[in-house]
């Protein structure tokens, strides 16, 4: 699936076009769209203020070019609901879909098509005017034929499904060729504007969402089955420790991992406090890479009673 460009020669010389927008990517759980983010934004990820003319979504990352800067915003993943939250969720997964430039469906070379993509690509089908670019993930997994046969599969449910794709490309966010190849075809479809983000803008409040929601992940990691969705993670305090020299700093990030039954307290804590301790170790990481400074993380595991149900836990815990 080749991209084309056409270049005109202009007799008088013009200003370069420079275009900015947003972008997210969907795709059931596992399908490699962190990965994939994080490959195209490179290790340094922009946090930035919510700005009046921008969006209220989570901004991921942000990809900056001399002609273009491309806005990776995240929509909470697509389900079936169950409580209002769910039901919150999905209302603001439609929203999103329709405000973006772009929307980048995932789907691992390695995998079966499934209900869950079918699902995701029914929902697809009813927003019409957004551009669609399906992107093969984890094509490093597979042989060609296998990869052939994925993408045959891929035309055929945009066929089913009157999705016209703009285009369908696979990468591999191992290899760096075809994520920068991907960031080509999609800055096309970006209207033309100024930078809507200025290069290497940081604010606290953004950054707290995003620790919180490193820590949520690293907490979900292998227990996604017991504990789907009732888990939220607020961040109650993030300060620089003050009594560290210029060249040392250390940032003290205290947070609380609110679950809904006291019964799950002990899948979330683990035997004698381990898992808990690595789930510590791990968003610690993400967290230092994200911030760029060494953290001391201090997390509790508290019971919010059925927060999912309870519209003013809610909002208290950023939904």
């Amino acid at each position: 699936m080749g991209a084309m460009s056409v270049r005109t020669q202009s007799s008088e010389p013009s200003e370069a076009i420079h275009r900015a927008g947003f972008a997210c990517f969907v795709g059931r759980p596992n399908a490699g769209k962190s990965t994939l983010t994080n490959a195209l934004v490179g290790q340094k990820v922009a946090i930035t203020a919510d700005q009046p003319q921008t969006t209220r979504h989570t901004v991921r990352g942000i990809v900056h070019r001399p002609d273009a800067q491309l806005i990776l915003v995240d929509t909470p993943g697509l389900h079936k609901p169950r409580t209002l939250l769910g039901e919150r969720l999905n209302d603001v997964v439609r929203t999103t879909w329709a405000e973006v430039d772009v929307i980048g469906f995932c789907l691992p070379a390695n995998e079966k098509l499934g209900p869950g993509d079918r699902f995701i690509a029914k929902e697809l089908a009813s927003i019409k005017k957004t551009p669609k670019i399906a992107v093969v993930t984890k094509t490093d997994l597979v042989d060609s034929k296998t990869l052939a046969e994925q993408l045959i599969a891929i035309d055929r449910l945009g066929k089913e499904l009157g999705i016209q794709w703009a285009e369908i490309v696979p990468v591999s966010a191992v290899g760096d060729k075809q994520v920068q190849l991907l960031a080509d075809l999609i800055i096309p479809m970006l209207p033309e504007s100024p930078p809507l983000y200025p290069e290497g803008d940081l604010t606290d409040e953004p950054e707290q969402v995003m620790v919180a929601e490193l820590i949520r992940e690293a907490a979900l990691e292998g227990v996604r089955d017991e504990l789907p969705h009732s888990i939220a993670v607020v961040v109650e305090e993030m300060l620089p420790r003050t009594d560290r020299p210029a060249d040392k700093p250390l940032l003290d990030i205290h947070a609380n991992v609110y679950i809904e039954r006291p019964s799950q307290k002990g899948i979330i804590i683990g035997p004698k406090g381990k898992r808990l301790k690595d789930v510590g170790i791990k968003s610690r990481r993400q967290i230092e890479a994200l911030l760029g400074t060494p953290v001391f993380l201090d997390l509790h595991v508290k019971v919010a009673k059925d927060w999912q149900r309870d519209p003013k836990q809610l909002r208290k815990l950023g939904f």
